[in-house]
């Protein structure tokens, strides 16, 4: 009986767009052009409202389905992500829960959003920066998870491996400042993500190059104590690497070594509720490793930049 009663939308879902296109300025934004906030959050709710339903409707399979074509038809969703960070937390929340719902439409057995992606990669590109913005980082990290589950979004591996040559000194240099973020989501996300590159093996190379730097591992160590155990495990699965790296620079040992007993001592400590076989094996050689290095020549500077793990 509930199907009965559907109320129908009071727009279709091109005059939505039609309207939200409308509200959203073209990059870069003028002020005087910028429209109001609540007349954005109230058509990006009622598109809500088509593709989830409310407490009186459910939602129709054709809106959704035309919903989606119109959203993906031209450079409405760029726009939108654009216009993000001027408008306010609850709405960026809905914009998070409509895209994601736009993301998974099918039209006869195909993506949509996979083929849009495909010709508007550069959409990633906007997404990447937000995630290290305190107030933008949960939605913009929510809206590029949803993203790469299409395989088209995912598949570009070698493109990035050739960026992060090209552009290693810049990117690592910004990249170290949202791991020293003093944001926990920040932090969090970020060294996730740095695992997830390092140990991808189209970016040995970058891997081999990251390793060798002290500063890079300063960094590293200084999550190992972090108040959250997250951030403490995954910064241990890029720590790790350091090492283990067999031909490490000397400064890298002269480091570890300055550090041997309290590293030691902090890893014979250092255990999840959930910790596996893989990570106590890992562990171990870790300890393994240090305890085994032997120094050449006088400490260099690079010990006083470096910070000690505490006890």
């Amino acid at each position: 009986m509930k199907g009965l009663f559907k109320s129908k939308p009071r727009t279709t879902p091109a005059d939505l767009f039609h309207h939200l296109r409308h509200l959203l300025p073209t990059p870069p934004p003028i002020p005087s052009l910028v429209k109001p906030n609540a007349e954005k959050r109230k058509v990006i709710l009622e598109m809500r409202t088509v593709l989830y339903g409310d407490e009186r409707l459910e939602p129709a399979e054709e809106a959704c389905v035309k919903l989606t074509q119109e959203f993906f038809k031209e450079d409405t969703c760029c726009m939108l992500i654009a216009a993000l960070p001027d408008l306010d937390p609850g709405t960026r929340q809905d914009v998070t829960h409509v895209i994601a719902n736009l993301q998974r439409q099918r039209l006869n057995g195909r993506y949509l959003a996979s083929e849009y992606l495909e010709c508007n990669t550069s959409l990633l590109a906007m997404l990447l920066p937000g995630c290290g913005d305190s107030e933008l980082a949960i939605t913009h990290g929510a809206i590029l998870r949803e993203c790469i589950r299409h395989q088209v979004a995912a598949k570009h591996k070698s493109t990035v491996a050739e960026f992060l040559s090209k552009n290693y000194d810049w990117f690592f240099q910004e990249y170290n400042t949202l791991l020293e973020s003093p944001n926990y989501i920040s932090r969090r996300n970020a060294v996730m993500l740095l695992g997830a590159m390092l140990l991808d093996r189209s970016n040995t190379s970058v891997m081999v190059r990251y390793v060798c730097s002290v500063d890079n591992m300063r960094v590293l160590m200084n999550l190992l104590r972090d108040s959250n155990k997250t951030i403490q495990l995954e910064a241990f699965h890029v720590f790790k690497l350091f090492p283990a790296n067999q031909r490490k620079p000397q400064e890298i040992v002269n480091v570890l070594i300055a550090n041997r007993s309290k590293l030691i001592r902090f890893f014979s400590d250092f255990t999840f509720e959930k910790a596996d076989e893989q990570f106590e094996s890992d562990k171990a050689e870790v300890v393994k490793e240090i305890a085994t290095l032997e120094l050449k020549g006088q400490p260099c500077s690079a010990l006083k930049q470096c910070e000690e793990i505490a006890c």
